[in-house]
């Protein structure tokens, strides 16, 4: 299975992008860019100290993620990003026209239950409630699918891969 398409794998933290964007892009044969790599020290400093970011904070990381997606048009790829309101993803959009989003969606409870037990991931649990307060779901004009979060790895990975095959044009 391939798609030309660049899917982001968006969500709240604890969604588990950094978990279903590796095995949504193995399952397409395509590679896969973890997010948070593209964030510059001064983002990874302040949300490990627990300081939400501000949206001039994430222009340039969004830049970062829409340059790496335009680099991959029509060839593929799976990119993690909270990509959280409806303007990050416009941003995303504009860099790279083709993206799709898969936005993982869960419980809060659940989440956070994820979250707390996470090693070595710098975004603690007490922003949570800031990214719940962010998040502006998918809008019906937006090339995207919503997966919940409750089952296995490998189940959310194949709602995904079942629900972009239904998207119009979004896998080949």
């Amino acid at each position: 299975m391939n798609t030309p398409h660049v899917v982001v794998v968006m969500g709240v933290a604890g969604t588990g992008k950094t978990t279903i964007g590796p095995l949504l892009a193995a399952r397409y044969g395509v590679p896969y860019a973890e997010g948070d790599d593209f964030h510059p020290p001064a983002n990874i400093a302040k949300m490990s100290a627990g300081t939400p970011l501000d949206d001039g904070d994430r222009w340039p990381w969004l830049d970062a993620i829409g340059e790496w997606a335009h680099g991959r048009a029509g060839l593929g790829g799976v990119v993690s990003s909270s990509a959280l309101k409806r303007s990050y993803r416009d941003r995303l959009r504009a860099a790279a026209p083709g993206v799709v989003f898969v936005h993982l969606t869960g419980d809060r409870a659940l989440i956070e239950d994820r979250m707390s037990h996470r090693e070595g991931h710098f975004m603690p649990t007490a922003l949570l409630d800031s990214q719940f307060a962010t998040l502006q779901p998918l809008e019906p004009d937006e090339a995207g699918v919503a997966v919940e979060v409750s089952g296995s790895p490998e189940e959310i990975t194949g709602q995904a891969v079942a629900a972009l095959a239904n998207l119009s044009g979004a896998t080949s």
